[in-house]
């Protein structure tokens, strides 16, 4: 008689003890074929208080010690890069270790976004320690995951979609703007409500936040404004009337559109507003 694989037992047990947990506390569980491997084994819909929510994430389950790492676990992408990281419903990878019979997990939609906002390969999820999966921890669980799965609904989907690629939170509540030039790189103008000044965002500059405010937009001669132009190094002379925020060149349609932005959001830097 044909023997049962070793590595479908451990399997099979890490899938149990995901469903057990999630199904104790009254989440809706559905497994996906094992035959075919998509790189998801569960669909779980969240629930609260009883009631079910539209909140839902694929998990790929892996057990066995072979998965340990330096840092705790690793979970291999292998075809599964575009998929985990693109698709409409995040991908939550857990690891069930039968030594301490722990769950450990990642959210590897998160990771694989962030990889590729760096614009590097990712070819592990990383899976902590520390990110223990249990009766105690699953309403924090919860909690963080539906939270990540709200960023995806609605209003919040452009906001969603902005800050991830530029590697920041935005509050539902932020006047947030977005404008691509014609070289193809991406600018946003990011107004928190009561701050004095805004963040703008460039690709161009690697995403590094530069805080800006509309006394510093200048259209002409920001480069002398200063200094005097024979002043200036011969290099230097070519860009002397150019639009500049700060020490930041612009062209004249980035000028243009984050003069429109400073009006457009001169209600939220009023503090009268907090």
């Amino acid at each position: 008689m044909a023997g049962v694989p070793r590595s479908r037992r451990t399997g099979r047990a890490a899938v149990n003890r995901l469903r057990t947990l999630l199904e104790r506390h009254d989440h809706i569980v559905q497994e996906i074929d094992g035959q075919n491997d998509f790189g998801e084994d569960l669909y779980v819909t969240f629930t609260d208080d009883g009631q079910t929510t539209g909140d839902v994430i694929k998990v790929q389950v892996k057990g066995g010690k072979s998965w340990r790492r330096s840092h705790g676990y690793g979970v291999p992408v292998e075809q599964h890069a575009e998929t985990w990281a693109d698709g409409n419903v995040p991908v939550i990878c857990v690891v069930h270790d039968p030594d301490d019979e722990g769950l450990y997990w990642a959210n590897a939609t998160a990771q694989l976004l962030r990889a590729r906002r760096e614009r590097t390969t990712l070819k592990t999820i990383r899976v902590s320690s520390e990110a223990l999966l249990n009766d105690h921890s699953l309403s924090g669980f919860v909690s963080q995951v539906r939270h990540y799965v709200g960023r995806y609904r609605g209003n919040r989907a452009l906001l969603t979609e902005l800050g991830e690629m530029a590697g920041v939170d935005f509050d539902p509540a932020d006047l947030v703007l977005h404008f691509i030039n014609i070289h193809g790189e991406d600018l946003i103008f990011w107004q928190r409500r009561g701050e004095e000044f805004a963040t703008l965002l460039h690709s161009d500059l690697d995403w590094d936040p530069q805080r800006i405010t509309p006394d510093m937009l200048r259209f002409f001669g920001g480069l002398t404004a200063e200094y005097k132009l024979d002043d200036l190094p011969e290099w230097m002379r070519a860009f002397a009337n150019v639009p500049t925020v700060g020490d930041i060149i612009l062209d004249e349609d980035e000028a243009a559109w984050l003069a429109a932005c400073f009006g457009a959001s001169r209600w939220a830097r009023d503090p009268a507003d907090n």
